[in-house]
């Protein structure tokens, strides 16, 4: 994305902001709370919430750094809440704020469709998750509160940043697909959504799999722990991989003419964030030394996670590159 608007193309927001955004940002602030308390708790020592006998009682040195950042990135969340809401934000660089909010979206979004979507599970199941013999590595109540606290986040923050997009990018997704200039996305940008689509294959596939009850590529461990919940995931993995391909072939080749542009936007925006960041977070998350041998990823595991990451960042650069057109034409005529 790009900085370079003409002033005069961005309506400027109140000072004051309105009352909703001030609801919103107090929810977005306070919703950090359980997550950033549990973490700084963990940190110093405390195992309220961990069970004896848990694997994140194995590794206290690498449990404190991995809390450590996970610490440093929900109190972006703060930062974030700020930037959408106070006059200051509107002069932070685009993609400075683009960015975080886009890693933002990507990690909250599965869990906001998600968690839901395994309650339910368990209900209608009678109440389990079924499918676990192993020791639980947390309480139960610590995945209601925390993940109740990110479902916040996520819609608190993302209403946030669509009202503050509205107000300073709006004019560059009005309109319908149909209408979008000729240049706005080339040759190049069409290969990058093919190679998308293609690279989306192995992952999905594998995830499709997994969600039908296929053991196919799984670690011991984790095919003797799927229940519901395991389910739910690998089908909401399905669904944001799909969004994202889907996206970036209907902005690439302007098809769905009649939609309004921010659709494909909208599923480019959502699908490759949930896509890029929980492909990397799954890829990464093994290195923290929690997992039993049993549990860690095999070589299918970790390829439909990069797969699905690799999948995302060309949807994003799909993305960025149709704002920074759209953002350098609109330059062009107001000069």
């Amino acid at each position: 994305m790009t900085q370079s608007l003409a002033p005069t193309a961005v309506p400027r927001p109140a000072v004051r902001p309105s009352r909703s955004r001030r609801v919103l940002r107090g929810v977005a602030v306070l919703s950090c709370a359980p997550y950033l308390g549990l973490k700084t708790a963990w940190v110093a020592g405390s195992h309220v919430g961990i069970p004896d006998g848990s694997g994140l009682l194995d590794d206290r040195v690498g449990m404190a750094v991995i809390n450590g950042l996970s610490v440093l990135l929900d109190s972006a969340v703060i930062v974030l809440a700020l930037a959408l809401t106070r006059p200051w934000g509107l002069r932070v660089p685009a993609w400075l704020l683009a960015f975080p909010v886009w890693v933002a979206t990507g990690l909250l979004a599965p869990i906001i469709a998600g968690f839901p979507a395994q309650l339910a599970v368990r209900a209608f199941a009678g109440g389990s998750a079924a499918g676990t013999e192993h020791e639980p590595f947390l309480h139960a109540w610590v995945f209601t509160v925390v993940y109740t606290g990110f479902i916040l986040q996520g819609l608190a923050l993302g209403a946030l940043f669509v009202l503050y997009a509205r107000d300073r990018w709006g004019h560059l997704w009005r309109g319908r697909v149909w209408e979008l200039p000729v240049g706005a996305l080339g040759p190049a940008h069409r290969a990058l959504a093919v190679a998308a689509a293609v690279l989306a294959l192995p992952p999905l596939t594998l995830h499709v799999l997994w969600a039908c009850g296929a053991g196919a590529g799984l670690g011991e461990g984790r095919a003797a722990d799927r229940g519901g919940d395991f389910y739910v995931l690998e089908a909401v993995f399905v669904v944001f991989l799909v969004a994202a391909v889907a996206g970036g072939v209907l902005l690439a080749f302007r098809r769905g003419r009649v939609l309004p542009v921010s659709v494909p936007l909208g599923l480019a925006w959502v699908g490759s964030g949930a896509a890029a960041c929980w492909g990397g977070w799954l890829s990464l998350a093994p290195l923290g030394g929690a997992e039993d041998l049993a549990d860690r990823a095999t070589p299918l595991m970790n390829l439909a996670y990069a797969g699905q990451m690799l999948v995302g960042l060309l949807v994003a650069a799909i993305g960025a590159y149709y704002f920074a057109e759209r953002s350098a034409r609109a330059v062009r005529r107001a000069v």
